[in-house]
């Protein structure tokens, strides 16, 4: 069980959790129609489109599929493990994210379905940068073993026996925070289209920033000092 999840753990997954949710929401809402956060419902529909033997389809979905397994392959290669723990290269991986999602916006402007792949790609990076914290599954990009996880540690406290409450309030916290994310997603569509987007590549860029300059500073200063 997590007793004690550090702040930057938790104000990082609702951050990410919540850039990821917009852009799902966009490429949801746009002429694409497909999920770019999570896999099981292209999954779904790769499945359909060999039903249908409807090969345009099936390719499309293919390729979603590759990209954000790519992305992932990105991640472990960049950071070079799942388990959480400060000092990896985190903010790498971000600043390659947000360069996945530069291209994905400048592909789309121009109504390619290119733009889709990098939008893939990147939430899949995202995704594999941090799988397990102390043993506890922690994913920013989709929802649904967050909230069977959720929904076993409230039947566990109706039955009286012990609950992580930290936990299932940062579970919490990263399911309502993708949700805003992809109400912020649909509504900024609406509006400017596919420059939603820039939403965002803005967070993911100052999460790279305040990863590379002040966690990072904070801790090479924190190990320079003599031991008293």
């Amino acid at each position: 069980m997590l007793k004690k999840l550090p702040l930057w753990i938790k104000v990082g997954g609702g951050v990410l959790a919540y850039s990821a949710g917009c852009v799902n929401s966009t490429a949801l809402v746009g002429f694409t129609h497909l999920s770019a956060s999570h896999v099981t419902g292209n999954v779904s529909l790769f499945a359909t489109a060999i039903a249908h033997k409807d090969i345009k389809m099936l390719l499309m979905v293919c390729a979603v599929l590759l990209s954000f397994l790519f992305g992932s392959v990105i991640s472990g290669y960049v950071v070079g493990s799942t388990n959480l723990k400060a000092g990896r290269r985190y903010g790498t991986a971000l600043s390659i994210e947000a360069v996945l999602l530069i291209i994905s916006l400048m592909l789309f402007t121009q109504h390619s379905f290119l733009g889709h792949f990098f939008a893939t790609m990147a939430c899949g990076l995202q995704n594999s940068m941090v799988a397990t914290y102390r043993g506890a599954g922690i994913r920013t990009t989709h929802l649904t073993g967050l909230t069977s996880d959720m929904g076993a540690s409230i039947g566990n406290w109706l039955a009286g026996r012990g609950t992580d409450k930290k936990m299932v309030m940062f579970q919490a916290m990263i399911w309502y925070c993708f949700c805003g994310g992809g109400v912020t997603g649909a509504i900024l569509y609406v509006k400017i289209g596919y420059l939603a987007l820039i939403l965002p590549i803005v967070i993911v860029i100052s999460s790279a920033m305040l990863y590379h300059w002040i966690f990072l500073k904070w801790e090479k200063f924190h190990h320079e000092q003599p031991n008293l």
